[in-house]
């Protein structure tokens, strides 16, 4: 069950949360515009947080990974996205 000193990391400037549960949460990410859902296991360790993601609202959810925290779930999203931006930068500037 996620804390709510925890929400604190979901940056509303960063982030459109969708839905907001104890167990779990579904956010965008307003950089790639990506649908985020992570879910709360009650495990501790890498199995506490699962990541799932999918790029387009009409499309399934696959997993993408999982965490220790909620806190570290974001990072890794915010990677993702970084990542996510410069590799279509790449790709325009190829074009």
């Amino acid at each position: 069950m996620f804390q709510k000193q925890e929400y604190a990391c979901l940056d509303p400037k960063y982030f459109h949360i969708i839905v907001k549960g104890k167990r779990d949460i579904t956010i965008q990410s307003k950089n790639t515009g990506h649908y985020w859902y992570l879910r709360s296991t009650g495990a501790t360790g890498n199995l506490a947080v699962l990541i799932y993601h999918k790029h387009r609202c009409s499309h399934p959810y696959h997993r993408h990974g999982q965490s220790s925290s909620l806190e570290k779930a974001v990072r890794s999203i915010v990677q993702h996205d970084r990542f996510q931006l410069e590799k279509d930068r790449r790709v325009a500037a190829a074009m």
